[in-house]
């Protein structure tokens, strides 16, 4: 797939090409966040991301090097993504999003003790979050989780 030019080299533009649409991040965020990693786990998210969409984010975020995707060990019909170099250094980025719907979305379900423990220590908090999912974890979920390894 060639890449397209940038509409310009301004640092926001260029970010925001990369993955700047709501369902590129929702995609980042059920990797990093909640350890999806097929469409059909991207597919069950409760914002309900329809196929054709989902599957055109997944091949903008391979094709941007953000994700890599792999053929899943178990199952080879299935397609496995996971965080590029590229994809892992979004991970601050994404938790500050949430830390600032934190303050201003009353009904957040970001965890406000979590969000404090990156406040007070970010440069521990992201190298241990960088090392988890990089690992195949998740912030939330499962044996090897951030959260498991606070």
């Amino acid at each position: 797939m060639p890449k397209k030019s940038l509409r310009s080299h301004c640092p926001v533009n260029f970010a925001l090409e990369a993955f700047g649409d709501m369902w590129s991040l929702l995609i980042l965020r059920d990797i990093i966040f909640w350890g999806k990693h097929s469409f059909k786990e991207f597919q069950e998210s409760k914002e309900g991301i329809a196929t054709n969409i989902l599957a055109n984010r997944l091949s903008k975020l391979v094709s941007s090097g953000i994700l890599v995707k792999s053929v899943d060990a178990v199952d080879s019909r299935r397609s496995i993504y996971n965080l590029s170099k590229k994809g892992l250094d979004l991970i601050p980025m994404l938790c500050e999003m949430s830390a600032w719907s934190t303050i201003y979305d009353d009904k957040t379900t970001a965890p406000k003790e979590f969000v404090e423990k990156i406040r007070k220590n970010r440069t521990a908090m992201y190298t241990l979050m960088h090392t988890v999912v990089k690992n195949g974890g998740s912030f939330f979920v499962g044996k090897n989780s951030v959260i498991e390894n606070l």
